[in-house]
């Protein structure tokens, strides 16, 4: 890929070398800004630590680092600082597709270099690079004679609060292994081990999210209540104990703290995506974000199966019915879920056997593919695994390659098992290896990637862009046949300072029809004018219209999703508080036209905007796709009021939005 600098800043590397300098002296390096200030020094033992600042004020107080192995000697004490680097940094790079078209990485860098003082004398960096919204570090082990294989035990690094914070997250495999738990928030001090990203509200009005950068060949970091007011980074084990197997030289994946005086700073970092590396992919043309439906609610609703039979959902006829339907109404793909044999009994129990190039008998692969591009309509394919990763990869190759011959260019993967192949975690180092693997060699085929029951996102859309999006969630199936009822009201106004910072979220929004009954009682909290607003709150480059087709049939609200973008130039936070609503406004690609979601609890609120984000001296026509009279989430979700208004960069507009409600607004640019 080919990044485009632009309006180039003064880029200069500065690097200072201080050898021989005292292992007890404070080192430190300040965000561009000022604001956030870094800080390091060694312990009277040798033992590395770091703490920071924000405004004068304790983010993160001094906090041991380091790391154990198996069989040698542990690297967390007994260091001496042999010299030390600072950089600046301040360029520009362009996303093919995002919530920003343009992203800036202005950072200060502190590398620290590290020797053993006795023994074998073992050389060990620590990076730290500083943004003004916050802080990244990573651990780099040079190659050197007296360290090469290890197997890594356990990492010291350590997150050390001043205070008893409460944070919003979600446990580690308790429910499953793949972040479909619902985001609670708790004292500190009443969690156990918890997934990144964890969000904490600070005793003084600061928001702070801890999470990781650029997962490669590595365990993913979750956070171990070490004290009332600590955690320590604990990495997912191997089924054999073993956190990572590496060989000198290698990096770590970046630990992040984003900082933030308001929630909505959170939402707005590109911290974790300036810590990645840019692309891989030289062409990109082929990549392209959509919106698209699917044979898939209707699944979840028992109106279809997955397996064979009277039922069977992905059939050639069903199929063209959804391409038809959907090239009617502008969407330019089609997702079918069944497609292939290996549906048929318990496929949880042994997902070995799926095949991924050979249909079923009433699935037309060829017949579907050449109707689906007379209509300029993709069929996104689906790969569900069911957790058996090696026998995924021995088909991948022939199933790309087929894709690629068909005009597939986009695959949902699946792994509906609590491991992958029936010992190991999805997040374990062995899970980052396949999920990487199956990315890197989609690209060959030119094939973007949508990851359900992923490893969490860090960042690597930045390197390999055709990872389009994931799942790593609570989604809208859980409304379908969740035990518990369906997903809470207050999780749209939960997810974009939590789980999103992780990356793009295949939700899958747009229930218009809200009286199905299912066994378990589930059903969608939320009126319909607060799906509308989810295709703002939560981004994704690949958007669904999840309902059933009839279900859109004659419904005036269905145009905003037939209008609404899935790729942005700019995002904005207009207001929120976590759990309680939200409100967004993301500007279109184009750079013309905005669009503008809000979203709230089972409480019905006003919120009132102010529209001075719009360019001055220009008109604007507002759409506004609001809750209706009587609309509440429990007893009447359907009503929707349309209504149209001018305006321009002074206007205010006053947002009633009911309980489990909503508002979604288009904002036309109005040319003379």
């Amino acid at each position: 890929m080919k990044y485009s600098i632009y309006k180039p800043l003064a880029l200069f590397i500065m690097a200072v070398l201080m050898p021989g300098c005292s292992s007890r002296k404070v080192i430190s390096v300040q965000s561009p800004d000022h604001k956030n200030e870094l800080s390091f020094q060694l312990s009277d033992k040798g033992q590395p630590q770091y703490w920071l600042n924000t405004r004068g004020k304790a983010v993160i107080k001094p906090s041991l680092m380091g790391f154990e192995f198996d069989g040698i000697k542990k690297m967390t004490e007994d260091f001496k600082v042999v010299s030390t680097e600072k950089h600046s940094v301040d360029e520009s790079w362009e996303q093919p597709w995002g919530e920003f078209k343009k992203v800036r990485d202005n950072h200060n860098e502190l590398i620290v270099h590290l020797e053993e003082s006795n023994g074998d004398k073992r050389k060990l960096d620590i990076i730290f690079r500083v943004f003004d919204d916050g802080i990244g570090f990573r651990y780099s082990f040079p190659k050197q004679p007296n360290l090469g294989k290890v197997k890594i035990s356990n990492e010291v690094t350590q997150f050390t609060f001043e205070n008893d914070n409460e944070v919003w997250s979600i446990p580690v495999h308790r429910d499953n292994s793949y972040y479909e738990s619902t985001y609670r928030k708790t004292p500190m001090s009443r969690t156990d081990t918890i997934n990144t990203p964890a969000t904490f509200e600070m005793s003084d009005n600061l928001y702070l999210a801890i999470h990781e950068a650029d997962l490669t060949d590595f365990a993913s970091m979750t956070l171990l209540k070490s004290s009332a007011n600590q955690y320590k980074s604990e990495l997912v084990p191997w089924a054999d104990g073993v956190k990572v197997y590496a060989e000198t030289p290698f990096n770590t994946p970046w630990r992040t703290i984003i900082i933030g005086e308001k929630p909505g700073e959170l939402v707005t970092s590109t911290l974790m995506l300036n810590l990645n590396e840019p692309s891989k992919i030289k062409d990109i043309s082929w990549i392209m974000p959509s919106k698209y439906m699917g044979i898939w609610w209707g699944m979840h609703l028992e109106k279809y199966t997955w397996g064979s039979g009277e039922k069977h959902g992905a059939t050639t006829e069903n199929t063209k019915k959804y391409i038809d339907f959907a090239a009617e109404n502008g969407f330019n793909g089609v997702l079918v879920e069944g497609w292939n044999k290996g549906w048929d009994g318990d496929w949880t129990a042994d997902g070995r056997a799926f095949s991924f190039t050979e249909p079923y008998p009433d699935f037309d692969l060829a017949d579907i593919s050449a109707h689906a591009a007379i209509k300029n309509v993709r069929l996104i394919g689906h790969h569900e695994t069911a957790g058996a990763s090696k026998h995924y990869e021995s088909q991948m190759e022939n199933a790309f390659r087929l894709y690629n011959k068909m005009g597939v260019n986009t695959v949902k993967t699946g792994y509906v098992n609590k491991y992958l192949d029936k010992k190991e975690w999805h997040d374990s180092q062995y899970g980052v290896r396949h999920y990487r693997k199956v990315v890197e060699t989609a690209a060959k085929y030119h094939i973007m990637i949508d990851n359900h029951e992923p490893v969490k996102g860090t960042g690597l859309q930045r390197t390999y862009p055709n990872l389009m999006s994931w799942e790593g969630g609570r989604g809208q199936e859980y409304n379908a046949w969740s035990a518990d009822g369906g997903n809470d009201t207050n999780q749209a106004a939960v997810l974009p300072f939590t789980r999103m910072l992780s990356g793009p979220f295949d939700y899958t929004p747009g229930i218009f029809n809200f009286d199905y009954k299912t066994p378990s009682g589930a059903r969608v909290k939320t009126t319909l004018a607060q799906q509308l607003a989810l295709y703002v709150v939560l981004f994704s480059p690949l958007q669904m219209a999840a309902d059933l087709p009839e279900n859109y049939t004659g419904k005036p609200a269905f145009q905003f999703i037939k209008d609404v973008p899935c790729n942005w130039s700019y995002t904005k936070v207009l207001d929120s508080k976590i759990g309680e609503f939200a409100v967004m406004a993301r500007k279109d690609r184009e750079e013309k036209n905005w669009y503008i979601g809000a979203v709230t609890n089972k409480e019905a609120r006003l919120v009132q905007i102010s529209l001075d984000f719009l360019d001055t001296g220009k008109k604007y026509e507002a759409i506004l796709y609001t809750d209706g009279t009587g609309a509440d989430y429990k007893t009447n979700p359907y009503p929707v009021n349309i209504s149209r208004k001018n305006v321009d960069h002074n206007t205010k507009l006053d947002l009633n939005l009911a309980p489990g409600g909503g508002a979604a607004v288009e904002i036309r640019l109005v040319t003379p």
